[in-house]
């Protein structure tokens, strides 16, 4: 298929970027479910004048469904973008970034979904769907399935769906988490996925962030015993990665910590450890949950994140060690040119 496509790319390269603005056009539409004109020509950086002739076009051919309260795509639509997806992953090049990802890391897979989530929430939101099939290939037995907190978490939970393997399953918090916004709690996201997947769900109702004499009252509890005991059991963890100064700003940890925390180069933060840019633990927040010895015995580390921001971050962690990494294009390539 590459071979056919490079030749396409020479003598028909008008053709190509016809279908890449088409195959884009109806790919926003599926994901916004229903939108406006002016919504998505705004979204794809596109005058209306040239998004109403491709919708027109569009329609004509019955991929699209054009409404007074918006546009929506067709069954048509549907099943045409299912089955040129491994195509139009040659044709943008993501399959390349993704075996280049997989070499440059020794990661088992890497998924690679197109834009740029600092900027586009259309990428942001591709990214979840491609984070939920991830999971949903992953789950080959049922078992514990540790998850994090997080918007881009927050996302993958949203697109999760029926599984025999997850129905099976019990998600669980992959550590304490009460200092965020309550839609992206992991106790939030892990009852999300439960109740999605029709699987179970144990939540662990402690601060994400303790002080060191808190921290050790806290574990001698009977009940956080129990739930601790259950997540060590994890055989899959589901992360995302952020930077680190902007994470430890969000968690209000003191400004020594902070201070310690530049000195020692911290790049990313994910599941509570610090990395720098090698990949090494430079600092662990004193929280109930998963332990790093815990993660390296897991059978499935599942990474997603993406955003050219936080193409540092996800590379530090990902030299720490990950099975899986779900990203968008712009951090691909960002990682991919830095190292």
């Amino acid at each position: 298929m590459r071979s056919v496509l490079d030749i396409q790319k020479q003598l028909l390269p008008d053709l190509m970027d016809t279908m890449r603005k088409r195959y884009t056009i109806l790919h926003h539409i599926m994901l916004s479910k229903v939108v406006g004109r002016r919504t998505l020509a705004s979204s794809l950086d596109m005058t209306e004048r040239v998004l109403r002739s491709e919708v027109d076009f569009l329609k004509a051919q019955g991929l699209l469904e054009v409404e007074s309260y918006g546009m929506r795509i067709s069954d048509s639509g549907r099943s045409l973008l299912e089955a040129i997806e491994p195509m139009v992953r040659e044709l943008f090049g993501l399959s390349e970034l993704e075996d280049r990802l997989k070499a440059r890391f020794g990661m088992e897979q890497a998924v690679v979904v197109p834009g740029d989530s600092d900027t586009s929430p259309y990428a942001k939101i591709e990214l979840g769907r491609a984070g939920a099939a991830a999971v949903r290939k992953a789950a080959i037995r049922e078992g514990v399935i540790a998850v994090t907190g997080g918007s881009t978490m927050a996302e993958v939970a949203s697109h999760m769906g029926p599984s025999p393997q997850l129905k099976a399953s019990l998600f669980v918090p992959a550590r304490g988490g009460l200092g965020e916004s309550l839609d992206f709690q992991a106790n939030t996201i892990a009852s999300t996925m439960a109740k999605k997947t029709g699987g179970q769900y144990r939540l662990m109702h402690v601060p994400d962030h303790l002080g060191e004499e808190a921290y050790l009252s806290l574990i001698q509890e009977p009940h956080i015993q129990e739930i601790v005991q259950v997540i060590h059991q994890a055989r899959m963890l589901v992360h995302g990665i952020g930077e680190a100064s902007v994470m430890a700003r969000r968690r209000k940890i003191d400004s020594a910590t902070i201070e310690s925390l530049k000195r020692e180069g911290a790049l990313a933060e994910a599941f509570g450890y610090y990395f720098d840019a090698s990949g090494k633990v430079v600092h662990r927040m004193p929280t109930v949950g998963l332990k790093l010895e815990d993660i390296q015995k897991t059978e499935a580390v599942i990474a997603v994140a993406g955003g050219r921001s936080k193409a540092p971050s996800i590379a530090a962690v990902m030299k720490f060690g990950c099975h899986v990494l779900v990203t968008d294009e712009a951090a691909a390539i960002a990682i991919l040119d830095a190292n």
